[in-house]
């Protein structure tokens, strides 16, 4: 888990393009890690909620801590091979004038009873990750807290941004 002010993220080339990359881990089994990031009330403790039927190859995520009237988003889901790997797809507006394409990847291993999530998201525009990158520790401590018994809700994000948006920025460029 990040402290809020120390940031995780590194950057990586994949498929030629620039994803920032987080990694957290669980002193627990694979497939609980794996309900905690795709159970809709597991995911709700920490991110959000996804409704509709992943058969059809989408659902709908509704962040529930971005404050109020946020609309959910689409989300493809491009893999999704139990437990080990996620992978989504989502065309959204960032802002009023910025139309993104938020590819993300999540890749669960488990070795001597720990956990490794890694967490890995495409980001090219350094405007979007000096904001979105302190969002995912926020919201990737968020999990941890929710995992250990500890509350999600004690963490702020006025602790991760601004404070981590220069580290961000910096991965991008």
């Amino acid at each position: 888990m990040s402290t809020g002010t120390t940031p995780t993220g590194r950057k990586e080339q994949r498929a030629g393009s620039t994803y920032v990359v987080l990694t957290r881990t669980f002193r627990a089994p694979i497939e609980d890690v794996w309900a905690a990031v795709t159970e809709p009330d597991r995911l709700a403790r920490w991110i959000g909620r996804w409704t509709g039927d992943p058969a059809t190859g989408k659902v709908q995520v509704h962040m529930l801590y971005e404050g109020e009237n946020v609309e959910p988003e689409e989300y493809e889901i491009n893999t999704c091979d139990a437990p080990t790997r996620l992978e989504l797809t989502s065309h959204m507006a960032y802002d009023e004038d910025t139309p993104a394409t938020w590819h993300l990847e999540l890749d669960l291993a488990e070795a001597d009873g720990v956990t490794t999530l890694t967490f890995a998201q495409s980001m090219d525009d350094p405007a979007m990750a000096e904001n979105v990158g302190p969002g995912w520790e926020y919201y990737l401590d968020r999990l941890v807290a929710a995992e250990t018994g500890a509350d999600p809700d004690a963490l702020d994000f006025g602790d991760y941004y601004p404070a981590l948006a220069d580290h961000y920025r910096a991965l991008t460029t």
